[in-house]
């Protein structure tokens, strides 16, 4: 590793941890609306549906098949019923590796 990405690593992780620490100090002193609350409340659920939404998207030049877009239904049913996340992630996964050792890509 080169000075410069280490010296980078160690910026970022000050920064982190600054920024973390930030929130616990500053709590007290900076007040936030409901409204705001909420509207934070929605955009975080935006957020990760639209990154499950670009993760199901192919990449590069390969087919669209049917296994992920089933492992990742699975995982939807199962999130929708408040299973545990390794419950989820893990039958996501299994239904997916299933389908495509079975030839459905």
């Amino acid at each position: 590793m080169t000075k410069a990405l280490l010296m980078g690593a160690m910026a970022l992780a000050i920064g982190t941890f600054a920024f973390r620490f930030a929130g616990p100090m500053l709590r007290s002193r900076v007040k936030i609306s409901p409204r705001t609350v909420r509207l934070l409340e929605i955009a975080s659920v935006v957020l990760l549906t639209a990154l499950a939404v670009t993760t199901l998207m192919p990449s590069g030049g390969s087919q669209f098949g049917w296994a992920l877009p089933a492992g990742v239904l699975v995982a939807a049913g199962l999130a929708w019923k408040r299973a545990p996340l390794l419950v989820v992630t893990l039958s996501a996964a299994v239904v997916t590796a299933g389908l495509r050792a079975f030839g459905i890509h």
